[in-house]
């Protein structure tokens, strides 16, 4: 994957061999630089987003973001870096997670996410090899609960969950709609997603966040932050 052109000097490259804490001291000295990663010590550059891209990031979004503000003790974020591990800092495009008060694993070191969030959304295209070749094996290795990527050439969604240290892939349900284990009441509709149909997106959503196994879940990390207090 090719580095984007950049208008200041950039101190490190693609393909450069650095620490997490080389690669975060440098990038503080690069404001301007927006999009970075390391992962195993190896930096990544992506290339300027698409408008395709775009468009699937924001469903995606959105659908997130809604799932956060209706499950208390959840929160969603883009492209924020995660201290992964000791030679990685990923920017997933989207991660949805559980705080730490109602038994998330994050943690917060100079003002970075350290840890691994429940669930990661990569939307892919020119990034195929990378997003699901060393960034999935780093994901597994950190124990990401479920892994999204959403592959844009092919229309296709593979949500893959982590059963005993390794990700399998998970199967849609008998209307095509995704259910998350890790997020209970996080549905959604496959086709509707590649359709761009946000009134379908939001209805599988809905169904999902009116659904028992939802109103089990917020009891379940209504009563971990309770004994977390």
């Amino acid at each position: 994957m090719g580095a984007s052109i950049s208008p200041f000097p950039l101190l490190f490259e693609a393909g450069d061999r650095l620490s997490r804490e080389e690669f975060l001291t440098l990038w503080e000295r690069m404001p301007e630089l927006e999009n970075a990663e390391l992962i195993d010590g190896v930096v990544y550059m992506p290339s300027p987003l698409s408008l395709r891209h775009g468009l699937f990031d924001g469903r995606f979004s959105l659908l997130l973001h809604t799932y956060a503000l209706k499950t208390p003790g959840c929160q969603s974020t883009g492209e924020s870096t995660w201290l992964m591990t000791e030679k990685s800092a990923p920017q997933p495009d989207l991660s949805l997670y559980i705080l730490p008060e109602y038994g998330g694993r994050l943690q917060v070191i100079g003002g970075l996410a350290s840890g691994a969030p429940e669930l990661v959304v990569e939307i892919v295209k020119s990034s195929r090899s990378y997003d699901l070749g060393p960034k999935l094996a780093l994901y597994q290795r950190a124990q990401v609960q479920e892994y999204v990527a959403a592959l844009i050439e092919e229309e296709r969604i593979e949500w893959r969950i982590l059963q005993d240290g390794i990700y399998r892939l998970m199967a849609v349900d008998e209307n095509g709609v995704f259910r998350s284990r890790a997020f209970p009441g996080l549905w959604v509709d496959g086709a509707a997603f590649w359709r761009m149909d946000g009134n379908r997106l939001i209805q599988a959503l809905e169904q999902g966040l009116q659904s028992a196994e939802h109103v089990r879940f917020v009891d379940t990390l209504a009563r971990k932050t309770s004994s977390l207090t």
